[in-house]
């Protein structure tokens, strides 16, 4: 996006330093990314990082409404409600795709939100990468606020273990080692020495929890959250001690009830020019004439599953809850990252942390997924280069 910066990298580009980059970050961590790495991070002007960072700040606005909790309060199925629900959520993700306005100037678009914890260990580490194998200029940067990756990974320390020892915490999830996002935790526990267990592998006594460590019984105080109910109540095969709805001593870091209320739920209450008209399906007085420049999508699914990019009247009315889905004005990315064929697609999300003692969550990090597809997702990329997971550097 930046002209210049751009002609510059894809001029110094070569496969080997590229493969070079993947097979590094194998060698540090001892797993091998299975989502796929993009060719190229992203080089964001000005212009476009104040518009993404207003409409950061207008969406926090939203959240931070004396009534949003009663605003989101259906948005917690009664039976997966989790006691001991935080003031607010820990963690924000805000997903923007990068659109053309009527001026043809950039322009972000809320495609989905999410108040629930990203890859934050690694944005950094691939940010880090792209700079080791690559000529990055010094002036642009992947953290906001004025973050370096130092203080950036004290901050990450002080928000998932508290004053608790890492020992007694742990990043909770199901078969973490089999997860498309376990390189995240696998560098999360070298870097900070952050344990990740299986929900499975979890015993309760009474209210207290505990996991196997070094051939030892450890107590667990506190769980930073990446399970995924929609995952985990697919798994049925899998033998739970302790199920997440039980109410139990150790504190959630990033509570679950979060994943609810800051979700597709949130967005027919978002009203800014860079959140696209959306609109409960149960809301709707009729199929709107112009459904083609809409998409559908359930409320409680993730990766894409379930959406219907181009929607008919049929599918309205085969919905048995239409409480349950939105109907969505279509975000029609621009394809403005020159790649060696074909301009790739942007969507961009920006990374957000809550602690406890903030009035507002802090904007830290971004991460980027490019795409040559109809939609962002590895489905919609197959054999296609230069496209999926990357990060952004700011002018």
């Amino acid at each position: 996006m930046i002209a210049a910066l751009r002609k510059a990298f894809n001029e110094q580009f070569t496969l080997h330093n590229y493969h070079q980059l993947v097979d590094d970050i194998e060698a540090t961590y001892g797993h091998r990314p299975t989502f796929r790495v993009a060719e190229t991070p992203i080089f964001v002007p000005h212009a476009l990082k104040t518009r993404l960072l207003e409409a950061t700040e207008q969406i926090v606005d939203t959240l931070l409404r004396p009534d949003f909790k009663s605003l989101s309060e259906k948005a917690i199925p009664d039976r997966l409600r989790v006691p001991g629900e935080t003031p607010h959520t820990t963690f924000l993700q805000l997903d923007f795709g990068i659109c053309r306005d009527e001026k043809g100037e950039l322009i972000p678009q809320l495609v989905e939100l999410q108040g629930f914890p990203s890859l934050y260990f690694w944005q950094d580490l691939i940010a880090n990468m792209y700079r080791k194998h690559f000529q990055i200029p010094a002036t642009i940067h992947h953290h906001f606020n004025g973050y370096t990756t130092e203080t950036y990974s004290q901050l990450m320390r002080e928000v998932i273990f508290g004053d608790s020892r890492p020992e007694n915490v742990v990043l909770l999830e199901v078969e973490p080692a089999r997860q498309n996002t376990a390189i995240d935790f696998y560098i999360s526990r070298k870097e900070i020495g952050l344990e990740f267990v299986c929900i499975s592998e979890v015993i309760k006594e009474g209210r207290d929890l505990y996991y196997i460590k070094d051939g030892k019984k450890t107590g667990i105080e506190r769980i930073y959250n990446r399970i995924i109910f929609d995952e985990l109540e697919r798994r049925q095969d899998l033998k739970k001690g302790f199920e997440m709805t039980d109410d139990i001593n150790a504190q959630w870091v990033g509570h679950p009830n979060w994943f609810f209320r800051i979700s597709k739920y949130t967005m027919p209450f978002l009203d800014s020019p860079y959140v696209p008209k959306t609109h409960f399906v149960s809301d709707l007085k009729g199929i709107p004439a112009d459904l083609d420049k809409y998409v559908l999508k359930p409320l409680f699914s993730f990766s894409g599953q379930g959406v219907i990019i181009n929607p008919t009247p049929a599918d309205l009315e085969a919905i048995t809850d239409p409480s349950n889905y939105i109907l969505q004005r279509k975000v029609e990315y621009a394809g403005v990252i020159e790649t060696p064929d074909i301009p790739a697609k942007c969507e961009m999300r920006m990374m957000l942390i809550w602690p406890d003692h903030a009035e507002r969550p802090i904007l830290v990090n971004n991460l980027i997924r490019l795409s040559k597809g109809e939609m962002v997702g590895v489905r919609y990329n197959k054999d296609k280069e230069w496209v999926g997971a990357s990060v952004g550097f700011y002018e």
